[in-house]
């Protein structure tokens, strides 16, 4: 089993919207990718509300049944069409990928 963990900083504003709408549409639209990409088993997206120095904005937690499918998640179309938006929208992004 893969854990896929993303944690986002936004900027303030991006795209012409705030830095909550934007994690808005990020949230939803990293919840439709387990119906358009083959091998997500699980996927869930938190905004953080604690709003500490320290806090991320969004977050997404992923599993994987193996590393492979992780790769094919990477490259699958449907997620490509959404990278341009949250790159634009986020200042940092922090990755961790581990096996269980």
């Amino acid at each position: 089993m893969i854990k896929h963990i993303v944690v986002w900083r936004l900027k303030e504003h991006a795209h012409g919207n705030t830095k909550m709408q934007n994690a808005e549409i990020m949230k939803n639209l990293l919840e439709a990718l387990p119906t358009k990409v083959p091998g997500i088993l699980k996927l869930e997206v938190g905004i953080d509300f604690s709003k500490t120095d320290s806090s991320g904005d969004i977050a997404l937690v992923t599993e994987f049944a193996s590393k492979k499918d992780l790769d094919n998640y990477q490259i699958h179309p449907e997620h490509r069409a959404i990278m341009p938006f949250v790159a634009e929208a986020k200042s940092e992004r922090f990755v961790i990928d581990y096996e269980i």
